[in-house]
């Protein structure tokens, strides 16, 4: 008997392989919401001027926030490098307190490291510290006051470094969120940073429905990395399409060590790379899943749940919009114990105009809260439209103001 060809085995890697080759590079990092922080060279050397200081910031429109951040953003502005820069960063502390700045996961000198008292004094009111290092690691790193309180406040930021080589598979979109945890009690302004518990959790400084959502076009690969450095872990979850994570706080994985998923948890001071293909068209979420973190300005309540629940009250003005939804309770309802727990709150009249929202549907915001932001897949002619929207911003108001079908 002639004999048989042995078969192949399923490579076990495919489903996060690219389809094509294509050139790998290294794309600018977009960090939705957040600014980047400009560099001028000097003698070779990249310089940032990082400045400390107090920053009243929205996570939603009309909630405003006294936060401390760094130059005028919470978070801080992202700073992009390359392996092998020398860097230079020009910390100004304007707190009315001492600060110092940390190089989370980097490998510097201990001097230039930010841990006060062992490689440096800290940094005074009105004080500046110049931190100078090479570049020998490439990955997603941040950076953070070395205070725990001030890190409650909002003290950080997103530090990308391009390796010299890029990453492989290419990507063609590649983004940076950072997730952060708050305590504001009612009518207060001021984060509570010794709160165990947390009402309030943002992607980059904003909470959903306002985080601006990713947009990519269908058949991309895109990489997003997230970032933590909170009280709080972090399941982050992603839908209608799997992901493998490629990277953490430490550096760019193996591709061996790859496989899929679609929860990643994001611990407290780490990093997580993730990477896909945007396979399939549609608007998909991307949330922690702790119940907790998908909501907004929650407060502890006394005793069971007693209050009426006529579900018209709840939407700050969205009752036009909710009617046929929340129709007024009726007895029978009432009778059932733990009623009510969930509600349907669209806010869409509050979510400020943004070539972004192109096409979304008629209350999409009716559950996007707390930790969530939104992953557009869009065909290539939509995502033009997009593209071309954010160039005239009077058009984008226009549309905005368009009825939504």
């Amino acid at each position: 008997m002639p004999q048989q060809a042995a078969k192949q085995a399923p490579d076990p890697h495919a489903h996060h392989k690219h389809p094509a080759a294509k050139e790998a590079v290294n794309h600018p990092v977009a960090t939705p919401d957040l600014p980047k922080l400009p560099f001028k060279l000097v003698d070779g050397v990249k310089e940032f001027h990082l400045i400390a200081e107090p920053v009243r910031t929205e996570f939603l429109p009309g909630r405003p926030v006294d936060a401390w951040g760094f130059n005028g953003s919470v978070p801080g502005p992202t700073i992009e490098a390359n392996e092998g820069d020398r860097l230079r960063v020009i910390f100004e502390n304007r707190l009315p307190e001492m600060s110092a700045l940390h190089w989370h996961g980097f490998e510097v000198p201990m001097e230039m490291d930010g841990s006060v008292g062992l490689g440096q004094d800290p940094v005074p009111p009105g004080g500046k510290f110049v931190h100078e290092f090479t570049l020998n690691q490439h990955g997603t790193f941040f950076y953070h006051s070395h205070f725990a309180m001030q890190e409650m406040m909002g003290m950080l930021g997103l530090v990308v470094l391009h390796p010299k080589d890029p990453y492989k598979p290419a990507v063609d979109r590649d983004f940076g969120l950072i997730l952060q945890e708050w305590m504001i009690l009612p009518n207060n302004t001021v984060p509570n940073t010794l709160a165990m518990e947390f009402n309030w959790l943002t992607f980059n400084g904003k909470a959903g429905p306002v985080c601006t959502p990713m947009i990519v076009k269908q058949g991309e690969r895109v990489r997003i990395r997230l970032v933590n450095i909170g009280m709080d872990h972090h399941p982050i979850h992603l839908h209608g399409v799997q992901f493998v994570v490629t990277g953490t706080e430490g550096g760019r994985i193996e591709e061996d060590l790859w496989y899929p998923q679609n929860t990643v948890l994001v611990g407290v001071a780490q990093a997580r790379n993730i990477e896909f293909e945007a396979k399939y068209v549609g608007d998909w979420m991307l949330h922690c899943h702790l119940p907790h973190h998908m909501m907004n300005q929650m407060v502890a309540m006394v005793g069971p749940v007693t209050h009426e629940a006529h579900g018209e009250h709840a939407h700050h003005g969205a009752a036009a919009d909710t009617k046929d939804f929340y129709p007024k309770d009726d007895p029978q309802k009432k009778k059932v114990r733990g009623y009510p727990q969930d509600m349907w709150m669209p806010m869409d009249h509050m979510v400020p105009v943004k070539p972004e929202h192109l096409g979304l549907r008629k209350n999409w915001t009716g559950a996007m809260m707390g930790m969530m932001t939104l992953v557009r897949v869009v065909t290539p002619e939509t995502y033009d439209k997009i593209a071309a929207l954010r160039k005239d911003p009077v058009k984008a108001h226009e549309h905005h103001e368009a009825p939504k079908k």
